[in-house]
C-alpha cells in the first residue's frame, strides 16, 4: 500500500510486540463513524538517501462494498508501486486486499501479493472468528505453497483492517504518551502491538494548507525495508474522517516520506483545516 504496505514484514502504521503497560487487547470494539464505501486516498512517496530527495512512487488505499459468500462486506484495497524509472533500484508492485464485516470491521479474508525487489510473496488468509483460527495458504518466490492454520484472538486484524480499525479509534479518550493496543497477523505470526498517541499537532500540507492532526507512532516490525521500533510517525486529520495525511519513517537505508495528494468519497465534512 502506500507507505503503509510496501514491505515484507512490516506496514503503514503497523506495529510490534507490546512492551509496556498494556499487555492484551481485550476490548477491541469500535464504531465506524469515519469512512464509507467509495472513499479513496492517493499518496506520493519520497525517498531520501544522503542529501537527495526523490519522488520514488505512489500508493493508495480505498474501501468498497462487495458481496462475499452471500453477504455484504467491505472490500479494502491497498496498492503500492515504485515509478518505473526507479525499478532498477528497488521495484515494488504490491497489492493488499481485505474483506471485512461491515459492522464490526473484523476480517473475513485477506490476500497479499507483493513483488518487492527480487522477492515474491503471496498470502491468502481465511478467518474463522467462530473457531478463532485462520486457514492460510502462503507462497514465497518459487517455493511450493504452504498450507497451515493460525490460532488467533477475537481482536486479531490483518494489516488492512488494522488501518481502518485504527482510524475508528476515539483518540479523545487518551492522553499524550498513552499506548493503544492493536493486534494483527502478518507472515503467519500474530503480533500483539500498539500505537503511541502523541497528541494534537498542526502541520502545513501543500494541498490542504494548515491542518490540525492527531499524531501517533505505530511500533513497526523489523523487516527487509523498515526498521523495528517507534521510528515511524503518522499525522491523521483531527476530525471525524481521520485521514492519514503525512507519514515519515526511517528505513534500513535512508528515509521515506508519504504525502496525501488526492482524496475522494469522504464520509464527513472536513473541519480540521485552520484558516
Amino acid at each position: 500500500m502506500p507507505i503503509f504496505i510496501s514491505m515484507k514484514r512490516g506496514i503503514v502504521f503497523i506495529l510490534l510486540i507490546v512492551s509496556i503497560t498494556i499487555t492484551a487487547q481485550n476490548n477491541c470494539e469500535v464504531t465506524n463513524k469515519t469512512f464509507k464505501a467509495g472513499e479513496q486516498f492517493t499518496y506520493k512517496i519520497y525517498y531520501n538517501w544522503g542529501a537527495i530527495w526523490m519522488a520514488a512512487g505512489e500508493g493508495s488505499f480505498g474501501a468498497q462494498l462487495t458481496t462475499l459468500a452471500g453477504r455484504s462486506v467491505y472490500h479494502f484495497i491497498g496498492l503500492g508501486t515504485t515509478y518505473t524509472k526507479y525499478d532498477w533500484f528497488y521495484k515494488v508492485r504490491d497489492k493488499y486486499e481485505s474483506y471485512a464485516d461491515t459492522l464490526t470491521l473484523k476480517p473475513i479474508r485477506f490476500i497479499r501479493e507483493a513483488h518487492e525487489g527480487g522477492n515474491y510473496t503471496y498470502d491468502d488468509y481465511v478467518f474463522s472468528q467462530r473457531k478463532s483460527k485462520i486457514y492460510s495458504a502462503a507462497k514465497r518466490n518459487k517455493k511450493p505453497a504452504v498450507y497451515d492454520s493460525i490460532n488467533i484472538s477475537n481482536c486479531t486484524n490483518d494489516v488492512m483492517t488494522a488501518i481502518y480499525y485504527a482510524r475508528c479509534i476515539d483518540f479523545s479518550k487518551y492522553k499524550p504518551n498513552d499506548t493503544i493496543p492493536i493486534t494483527f497477523v502478518l507472515d503467519g505470526l500474530v503480533y500483539p502491538s500498539y500505537m503511541r498517541y502523541l497528541g494534537i499537532e498542526t502541520i502545513k500540507d501543500d494541498n490542504l494548507g494548515k491542518v490540525r492532526c492527531i499524531k501517533f507512532k505505530p511500533k513497526l516490525i523489523a523487516g527487509t525495508i523498515f526498521k523495528g521500533g517507534e521510528g515511524m510517525t503518522v499525522w491523521m486529520t483531527d476530525d471525524e474522517n481521520k485521514i492519514p495525511v503525512y507519514v515519515e519513517t526511517p528505513i534500513v537505508i535512508g528515509t521515506i516520506k508519504a504525502y496525501l495528494i488526492n482524496y475522494i468519497g469522504l464520509r464527513n465534512k472536513m473541519n480540521c483545516q485552520i484558516h
